[in-house]
């Protein structure tokens, strides 16, 4: 079996390890037993368990792709442009990047970002990816293309057919594909959830028209599939692990790729673990913090109550951490079933995700309301400073070093076993460098520090954000708009959707009290480089 985990400096205590084994987990979760995680998760479950079915039931899938991506490339098609967010992007995003095949994934509301994908049309394919049908980002993404290739000059018919749709079977997104003409519609198993939807049609559309080998992802999985009925296997292991060090106190997984050259070489793996397992397990104030790192010696790689995580490779020289071993698509499996283990550890229900719609709905009131009125508190040099939750009482604004004083008063008040988490509403291509903030605040605090694009982490840590432990600070940093962006046929831009949807996941955390420090930059390049230098 080539999926493996090194497991150095932790143990699974006698009675967590003897339920477990007692209660037959192993082989009832390969079997699909909706009952593992109690009565009050069993109606969930018992619809959302088709993940473990994924490694067989997609082969259908290969020689469809294949078809699809030679018809397109032979009208001379070879540019994919992903819409989607969430379980719709991630995988898609990690498979082309461990593959080195160009994928370019919209999962933004940024107008910057949104713009530079509608680019060299002549040669685009738009696959437009949603579980629901209805996520807004998406929906005001696949708008704006529609009406680019019309301004293009392609009639409506033609516009069609440079769409391919991915989503459940009676979606409002499957009524769309029909009534624009999509060239393709694909509609995955409804018994699978969001984020474990790697090996689905979610995950496999997009990776094979881009040029992914999908087929050898299936056969990876397939590989590992064989063996998960069987006692110890090492993705049980693994969700032991996970679960009992949560349990103890060690709910940090600090994640990090394998270094070029010392395993398999996958790419960017630590950005899908993260969704899903801040999503499933990150409820009910229990959960694991999953912390992406830069490189397994990043800052945060180590801490009292962190576990780290090399993904490709055997375990590190740190303790305590985990080497796990093997390719992309058992990764994949390997995780989703270790997810699913930790979750009957922790005694939560891996399969919902109780608070992901708050933000949202706070946001849909601010687009129907307005934008509440939020003047700062200070404004140094290219940067505004707003707080919440107490966060900047008695921080003196009016010093010059007053965005250091402001990060300085936000880092103290991150709790002893807390974290921070830095969400970013910039264009994550155009302002990078933000991504630099991860580690120089985790560098400075020795805290855990996680950084996420907005919206992006929405549909990712910010479940965990409202659900989980109450221990966490944030930086909210949102920015000018160089050049907005309309959605078509909506009564908002690109640039409302964004700062409406900051502003209501800074409703969501200050209705709970928590700290807070919003920066908003006048300024992109200038306001980055300055929070870098007050950090340095």
């Amino acid at each position: 079996m080539s999926f493996g985990v090194d497991v150095r400096g932790l143990q699974v205590p006698d009675d967590v390890r003897g339920t477990l084994t007692g209660d037959d987990v192993a082989a009832r979760l390969a079997r699909k037993d909706a009952t593992l995680w109690g009565p009050d998760a069993e109606s969930e479950a018992a619809v959302r368990l088709g993940w473990l079915d994924l490694p067989s039931s997609s082969r259908s899938l290969v020689a469809q792709l294949a078809e699809l991506r030679a018809q397109l490339q032979d009208e001379g098609l070879d540019r994919i442009v992903l819409c989607g967010m969430g379980g719709s992007s991630l995988a898609p995003e990690v498979i082309c990047r461990t593959a080195g095949v160009p994928l370019v994934v919209l999962d933004t509301t940024d107008p910057g970002q949104v713009a530079a994908a509608m680019t060299d049309l002549d040669r685009t394919v738009v696959v437009v990816s949603s579980k629901s049908g209805g996520t807004v980002e998406t929906d005001s993404q696949r708008r704006a293309f529609q009406a680019a290739f019309a301004e293009a000059g392609l009639d409506e018919k033609e516009t069609g057919r440079r769409f391919v749709v991915v989503t459940d079977p009676g979606s409002p997104l499957s009524e769309t594909a029909a009534d624009m003409g999509a060239r393709a519609v694909f509609l995955a198993d409804p018994t699978v959830g969001g984020r474990y939807s790697a090996l689905s049609a979610f995950g496999l559309v997009p990776s094979a028209l881009a040029g992914a080998d999908v087929g050898a992802l299936l056969d990876e999985a397939e590989e590992l599939a064989e063996h998960l009925a069987e006692p110890g296997n090492p993705a049980f292991e693994l969700g032991a692990v996970l679960g009992a060090a949560a349990v103890q106190g060690r709910d940090k997984l600090a994640l990090a790729d394998a270094p070029a050259g010392s395993g398999t070489a996958i790419e960017g793996f630590g950005d899908w673990a993260e969704q899903l397992i801040a999503e499933s397990t990150g409820k009910e104030g229990r959960g694991i913090l999953p912390v992406v790192l830069e490189s397994p010696t990043a800052p945060g790689a180590v801490a009292a109550d962190t576990v780290l995580a090399v993904v490709g490779a055997g375990s590190p020289d740190a303790e305590p951490s985990l080497g796990v071993t093997g390719p992309l698509g058992a990764q994949f499996l390997g995780w989703e079933y270790a997810t699913a283990v930790a979750g009957r550890v922790l005694g939560i229900n891996p399969f919902d995700q109780p608070n992901v719609t708050e933000s949202k709905e706070n946001t849909n009131a601010i687009l129907d309301s307005g934008l509440p009125d939020e003047p700062p508190l200070a404004t140094i040099g290219a940067i505004e400073l707003r707080g919440s939750g107490g966060v900047l009482d008695g921080v003196d604004l009016s010093s010059h070093d007053g965005v250091a004083l402001g990060l300085d008063a936000l880092l103290a008040a991150v709790p002893e076993h807390g974290y921070l988490a830095v969400m970013a509403y910039l264009d994550r291509l155009a302002d990078a460098s933000a991504g630099n903030l991860r580690s120089a605040l985790a560098a400075r605090s020795g805290r855990a520090v996680t950084f996420g694009w907005g919206p992006r982490f929405l549909h990712s840590t910010g479940q965990y954000h409202k659900g989980g432990p109450q221990q966490g600070a944030y930086l909210q940093i949102t920015a000018e708009i160089g050049t907005d962006l309309p959605v078509p046929d909506r009564p908002f831009t690109f640039g409302g959707l964004q700062a409406a949807q900051a502003a209501g996941d800074r409703k969501a955390l200050a209705d709970r009290g928590r700290p807070l420090l919003h920066l908003h930059l006048t300024d992109r390049a200038a306001g980055i480089g300055q929070l870098l230098a007050a950090l340095a």
